[in-house]
């Protein structure tokens, strides 16, 4: 049910449009994933095509990752002092225009720049969805919508990846990013049309708005969460940066078999969310977060220890710990939101911040000249599964 501090305006402005709101949650926040993955099956050609080190065509998704993150710091407190659906246009205009520049881009520097500005206008979608999410639901409910949100959001990588293979089998990379314009559009019109769902601004002036960060900081049972469960996404982006490398020019697969490779395991997230979605109402969602932090350790080992004989000793192992996360992040999630009564957006904005530059130094590790990527990603692996498995023992003994 809406949570009941919501008052009657929004209630009844959004009874009409509540068919339509897990959708479009869904799709501002898998903005991250269509704009990284989608490209991912291009990157080891745009090496050659620019004589570039892959190193270098892997910072269009280390320097998107770390912008993005940059500026969820923004977009949150300013969504609590003007509402959510002006930034969220602004945002999603500029991610348009980005993303069509980004197509026109004609060497690795100036790619890597016009991705930083399509960044700087995805940023807000996925803090703000998720500010949305709490604005108009609450307790048990929003769990649940939160795992929808997972569900719709796992098809983005899922699909993303496979999309930019089909695209790259009759175009060339360039129309990669006019279906992210595209997509950004759909995104602009749904807003539109949709109402406000922040029920009451703040009050703060803006020369005064990001202090809301302060009170965050000095919240540790929110600072806590928030670095445990970043810390658990990090082998997922480590992923994401080397999986074309060691696909493509490890197992000599071909673009389109990677593409099927990385959608078996961006399918691996959305099974995740949806077992979490099934389990949440018989089993304790705490309980779920143990065995998806477990699951992360488990994957790890295996895949350091039998990840380099095949490619689908490397990709089950991973199936494991993305299936892992899956489980484990929409409790967590909501886990953490519940640890702030107020200043929403910005919670929501340093969480994502938090994900998204610990993602940016995976990816950036990943990135660098290993002899072989897969001992490295177990590695990373089997580290955060055991970091973040007994720090979540240690916190429930704590009460959090």
């Amino acid at each position: 049910m809406f949570s009941q501090r919501k008052g009657e305006n929004l209630n009844g402005n959004l009874s009409g449009n509540l068919k339509g709101v897990v959708p479009l949650l869904g799709l501002l926040t898998a903005f991250p994933a269509v704009s990284t993955d989608m490209i991912l099956p291009a990157i080891p050609s745009l090496a050659k095509t620019w004589n570039q080190p892959l190193a270098v065509i892997n910072l269009n998704l280390v320097c998107f990752f770390a912008t993005y993150g940059f500026f969820l710091l923004f977009y949150g407190p300013i969504s609590d002092r003007f509402g959510r659906r002006r930034p969220l246009l602004a945002g999603l205009t500029l991610y348009v225009l980005a993303s069509l520049l980004c197509a026109l881009s004609s060497s690795a520097p100036m790619l890597i720049f016009f991705r930083i500005l399509q960044a700087a206008g995805a940023a807000a979608s996925s803090s703000l969805s998720m500010a949305m999410a709490k604005d108009i639901f609450s307790g048990p409910e929003r769990e649940r919508i939160l795992a929808h949100m997972a569900i719709i959001m796992a098809l983005a990588p899922m699909l993303a990846p496979l999309a930019g293979g089909w695209i790259l089998v009759d175009f060339s990379w360039p129309w990669i990013f006019f279906v992210q314009a595209l997509l950004g559009v759909v995104g602009f019109f749904g807003v539109l049309r949709f109402p406000e769902t922040l029920p009451r601004v703040s009050d703060t002036p803006l020369s005064r708005v990001m202090n809301t960060y302060g009170r965050l900081l000095l919240n540790p049972s929110y600072i806590v969460m928030v670095l445990v469960m970043s810390a658990s996404l990090l082998p997922m982006y480590s992923f994401i940066a080397g999986s074309s490398d060691i696909y493509i020019n490890g197992f000599g697969f071909s673009e389109q078999k990677f593409s099927h490779f990385f959608a078996f395991n961006a399918l691996a997230l959305m099974v995740g969310s949806l077992s979490c979605l099934r389990l949440t109402s018989s089993i304790d969602s705490r309980h779920l977060m143990t065995i998806g932090f477990a699951g992360i350790f488990l994957g790890g080992l295996f895949l350091l220890l039998t990840g380099h004989h095949g490619p689908w000793s490397f990709a089950l192992p991973m199936f494991m710990i993305t299936f892992s996360l899956g489980l484990s992040r929409p409790p967590s999630n909501n886990l953490v939101l519940e640890q702030v009564d107020r200043d929403v957006g910005s919670a929501s904005s340093l969480l994502i911040f938090t994900y998204f530059t610990l993602g940016a130094v995976g990816m950036w590790l990943i990135s660098l000249d290993w002899a072989d990527k897969i001992p490295v990603l177990g590695g990373i692996a089997l580290a955060c599964g055991t970091l973040v498995l007994g720090a979540w023992v240690v916190l429930q003994k704590r009460g959090i």
